[in-house]
């Protein structure tokens, strides 16, 4: 196992990246250009760059600006994938879920327990294939490597304690409960975040509002969006990781985006629940909606599997209100007291990439098995389709191909076995005088980004009614994680932005102390 790597090294910040930007500009030629700073993209540059290739990352906006923050923050064994019959894709999550858990990023992944209540006799049949299910996961989890102390094995449980986990559940019409486990993700972001910082720390160029115009064989053209000025990046090998917007680089890939919508209400609304709580969609059957407790005081209800129609595909769509009404709806069957309109505080959604033609058929029957595709007329490989738990599969497929062009060898991939920064080695001992918060997103360095208060203690009080964001994390953020202006910092390094009422007493806050943090994002 390869240590995380600390200290400046890893450190993006807008000097670096002018610095960074000036070298590309002047004509350096690199081995890889990766477009797309996502999960996928940012996995693929700390891919190739540990095996020794000179990479540059270019992302039109910010890290994890599309898709990778608006996932349901599980690194799942999938479940779901087993009830299609999609047993490979079952199989590589549970495998990446034990790298992740085990290795990668550790301080990212917990345990979360998952309740599946039987809802009177027409709920039978849905409970009876998930705990089929739930079997055959708990093998693939055994095989993977991941132990019953990481997560325990499914049993049954009676009405009484399934409402200890979800004090919420309805006393009548239900007959008992699955009880299963998983992994959850601190937040979807910071493992970009942290995939980006470590691929920087082996080298890597990480340059974002820097957007890809155009592509050939000899690298692409690229549109500085801060400095307002273009040039060209010479580059001798290209992996187009741009999601759900992957064909507007590339001709002749088909793809069929998927919107999963999500509902936040307050933990207290559903008794401040300790399990994740799945429900039959009764309109679909082997489909589950779920309300998930999050660390931040609220509960997130999914997940819609909609086809996006049209040309235009937004960094952060709507959520529909015949998507709000379905999740309320179905969640509340489960429920003592049904949940409305008015206990939505917060509402996102993402578009999965997945590969299939619009309308051919329902996005929830389609397979999330990724694809590397490659273009005949620039080079170009393009990985797509997959999902957030895969992505070091996905990037691992992608770089192998490029590495069997290069006309020099290229070692096997290393990411299987190297840590993330962050990531604390097997059996260390976790900081007893950090704040929780700091230790669960930061890892081993929450020490050091507590330090960067020094003397301003108000840095680390709790900004009021948002989540529990630290003030000293917007510092972290400008001098460390290479966010550029206050949407970056608030709404993907802090995730203050998911509930509109936080957002704006933190930007308010943000605002106010800028001069006394001692950098100003544009």
């Amino acid at each position: 196992m390869t240590p995380a790597p600390e200290g400046p090294a890893t450190y993006l910040n807008r000097a670096r990246r002018e610095r960074e930007l000036e070298e590309l500009a002047d004509g350096a030629t690199v081995d890889l250009l990766v477009i797309g700073g996502g999960v996928t993209g940012a996995g693929a540059a700390l891919d190739a760059a540990a095996r020794g290739l000179s990479v540059a990352l270019l992302e039109r906006r910010d890290l994890a600006n599309g898709t990778s923050r608006w996932s349901s923050k599980l690194v799942h064994g999938g479940l779901r994938y087993l009830a299609a019959g999609q047993f490979g894709v079952a199989w590589e999550s549970a495998r990446e879920r034990a790298t992740l858990a085990r290795v990668t990023a550790p301080h990212l992944i917990r345990a979360l327990p998952q309740l599946t209540p039987v809802l009177g006799r027409e709920a039978a049949p849905a409970a009876a294939l998930m705990e089929v299910g739930i079997r055959i996961g708990d093998a693939m989890r055994a095989l993977s490597g991941t132990s019953r102390r990481r997560l325990p094995s499914m049993r049954r449980i009676g009405a009484a304690e399934a409402r200890l986990w979800t004090p919420a559940l309805r006393r009548r019409g239900v007959r008992g409960a699955i009880l299963a486990w998983d992994g959850q993700l601190e937040d979807d972001a910071r493992l970009v975040v942290a995939l980006a910082r470590t691929a920087a720390a082996h080298g890597a160029r990480i340059l974002t509002y820097c957007e890809v115009t155009g592509i050939d064989g000899a690298g692409a053209k690229v549109a500085d969006t801060l400095g307002g000025r273009t040039f060209e990046v010479s580059a001798r090998h290209v992996i187009n990781a741009t999601g759900v917007w992957a064909d507007r680089l590339v001709d002749g890939i088909e793809l069929c985006p998927s919107r999963g919508s999500h509902l936040l209400v307050r933990a207290e609304r559903l008794g401040h629940p300790r399990a994740m709580m799945n429900v039959p969609d009764p309109d679909r059957f082997g489909r589950f909606v779920f309300a998930i407790p999050r660390l931040d005081g609220l509960v997130m209800l999914g997940l819609t599997d909609e086809p996006v129609q049209g040309t235009e595909i937004p960094d952060a769509p709507d959520v529909p209100a015949s998507d709000e009404q379905h999740l309320l709806s179905a969640v509340s069957r489960a429920l003592e007291l049904p949940l409305g309109p008015g206990d939505v505080v917060g509402r996102f959604a993402g578009l999965r990439p997945l590969l299939g033609r619009a309308g051919e058929r329902a996005t929830a029957d389609i397979s999330r098995r990724h694809a590397v595709l490659e273009d005949p007329s620039t080079g170009a490989v393009t990985v797509v389709g997959g999902k957030l738990t895969t992505y070091r599969q996905m990037a691992e497929d992608a770089v192998d191909l490029i590495a069997g062009r290069m006309r020099r060898p290229v070692g096997p991939c290393r990411t299987g076995t190297l840590q993330l920064v962050g990531a604390p080695l097997p059996g260390a001992p976790t900081d007893a005088r950090c704040q929780r918060r700091l230790t669960r997103r930061f890892g081993i360095e929450a020490a050091a980004v507590a330090g960067l208060a020094g003397e301003r203690r108000a840095l680390l009080e709790p900004v009021g009614g948002a989540g529990g964001v630290l003030p000293v994390e917007w510092l972290a953020a400008i001098e460390r994680e290479g966010a550029l202006c206050a949407e970056d910092v608030l709404d993907r390094r802090t995730r203050a932005g998911l509930v509109p009422e936080w957002r704006a007493e933190a930007a308010e806050r943000l605002d106010a102390l800028l001069p006394e943090l001692g950098a100003v994002p544009a």
